[in-house]
């Protein structure tokens, strides 16, 4: 295992507009998806592999609709093929797109002076400027989706995906070095630059670096480390952490390491971090490279979370760890495979609009 040093964290002064991203646990308006479209990643139009993607994010759809509001954007002219999938408590709407990762390409929403939405719309630039992608509608998208959500949108000078991050409503965000200081997306910017920034837009005061994420994120089509692969904030001061337990897997080591450096990590309230180890499936190789699989890759929704299985022996356990740590909610399985197939899982396919409580 790597050697662990001190966790590499910041605090500055709280944000004096009372601005916070709340916790994904708490209460939802609706949940904001997109509808795959024919891309380099999923496929030509009419392909098998563009009608899979389709059918999985379909049911994540289907599922999170019995317990929130739900929109599905399409790519125009892909509605009605959209609405076909979906059950009619699906709102379908048509927006341009590039890809389906509303989770990255989306707003954050954050909750400003305690009753008024509003979304940053980050930087999107493909993941890093990615050969393979294509965003001339994906950087427009979290401003469309913001402003049909009623919310005030503040444009961030940041390169910044919502998967890269992950927050506990109380003033913490993990953030990983290989994506946020990486030279694709935010050239010539430090460690100070990225948290002050981060702690102005979401009202975080606390910032936790991760040195990378799963090995396979590093290929082709992944991410270059988000964050929400391998870390999960359950409540405040509580962490879910991926774990490798098979040291023939390159992501041994690399769990280790993370769930060591969250353990001597303290939260903005200057709490030592609980970390929950969640096993990953025991297969060990997709498609000629290290499985990227991830239990922690999950949503949680108004009284549920959507959990992401992999037909694999270690499915019930992991259901059943995250049964424990969300008592109140119905955990509900969704097959992952084809998910992750393209590059990410259920958390990368959804996008949160947090509730007004007035």
């Amino acid at each position: 295992m790597a050697s662990i040093g001190p966790a590499m964290m910041a605090r500055v002064p709280a944000v004096p507009t009372a601005r916070r991203m709340p916790a994904e646990w708490e209460p939802h308006t609706r949940t904001w998806m997109a509808f795959p479209p024919p891309n380099d990643t999923f496929g030509a139009q009419g392909s098998p592999g563009l009608a899979a993607a389709r059918s999985a994010w379909a049911r994540v759809a289907a599922t999170i609709g019995r317990h929130e509001p739900v929109t599905l954007i399409a790519a125009p002219g892909q509605g009605a093929t959209a609405a076909g999938l979906v059950p009619p408590t699906v709102t379908v709407i048509e927006i341009e797109l590039d890809d389906a990762w509303v989770r990255d390409s989306g707003p954050t929403f954050t909750i400003d002076g305690g009753r008024h939405l509003g979304a940053v719309d980050w930087i999107f630039n493909g993941w890093g400027a990615q050969q393979w992608a294509s965003w001339a509608a994906d950087r427009l998208l979290a401003t469309a989706v913001a402003e049909r959500a009623g919310a005030a949108v503040r444009h961030s000078a940041l390169t910044n995906e919502g998967g890269g991050i992950a927050v506990d409503g109380a003033g913490t965000v993990l953030l990983t070095e290989t994506v946020q200081l990486d030279p694709h997306r935010n050239p010539g910017w430090d460690r100070a630059r990225v948290e002050a920034e981060l702690h102005a837009q979401l009202g975080t005061t606390r910032a936790i670096w991760l040195p990378r994420g799963v090995a396979r994120d590093y290929d082709r089509f992944g991410t270059r480390g988000h964050a929400d692969v391998v870390a999960a904030f359950v409540r405040p001061g509580l962490v879910a952490v991926h774990s490798q337990p098979d040291p023939a897997h390159p992501d041994h080591a690399t769990t280790r390491e993370l769930a060591a450096l969250l353990r001597a990590s303290r939260d903005a309230a200057g709490r030592p971090l609980e970390v929950v180890q969640i096993a990953a499936p025991t297969v060990l190789e997709v498609d000629g490279g290290p499985a990227g699989y991830s239990y922690l890759n999950y949503y949680v929704a108004n009284g549920l979370v959507v959990a992401g299985v992999f037909d694999d022996p270690r499915d019930a356990d992991a259901l059943d760890l995250l049964a424990r740590l969300y008592p109140t909610r119905r955990v509900e399985p969704v097959d992952a495979r084809v998910i992750f197939g393209h590059g990410g899982g259920v958390h990368c396919i959804t996008q949160q609009q947090p509730a007004l409580i007035r």
